[in-house]
């Protein structure tokens, strides 16, 4: 039987070769780019809302396998969530990576992304790790974002 860290492993490895979600969305509300200067990962994500869901995702740009990895998965776990939760998620992984959360339970939440549970035993891919929620972070703090939202937008 396949142990959970290799199947993580595999996880990660599809999404940074064959990540659906590496494009460019026809119509974006928001774009927000991120740099790890590193290492030199770039990506710029892009978001679709509907109201305050996030109907769809995607991001450019290039980087490491974890950076490029994380980036994907994280849109796949984001996707039609509502800001709200995706920002409970965020907070959720930083903490993960940070070894600030450990309770399995919190930690379900994350689905797909537990998979970089084992990135805060790697300092130096800390960062690639985290690039894209941090990107987010910023993105959904957005003074706009949040005013579109309250005015029903």
């Amino acid at each position: 039987m396949e142990d959970l860290t290799d199947i993580y492993n595999e996880l990660i490895m599809e999404h940074s070769m064959n990540s659906y979600n590496k494009k460019k969305l026809d119509v974006c509300d928001f774009c927000e780019k991120g740099h790890n200067p590193n290492c030199g990962d770039e990506i710029e994500l892009q978001l679709k809302l509907n109201g305050n869901i996030i109907e769809d995702m995607a991001f450019l740009g290039h980087g490491c396998a974890i950076s490029q990895a994380s980036t994907s998965i994280m849109i796949d776990t984001l996707k039609g969530k509502t800001i709200y939760e995706a920002k409970e998620i965020i907070k959720t992984f930083i903490e993960m990576i940070k070894r600030e959360i450990t309770n399995e339970d919190e930690l379900e939440k994350l689905e797909d992304a537990i998979a970089f549970r084992n990135v805060s035993n790697m300092p130096a891919r800390v960062k690639c790790a985290l690039l894209a929620w941090h990107t987010i972070e910023d993105m959904l703090d957005n003074e706009k974002i949040n005013s579109n939202i309250i005015r029903g937008k």
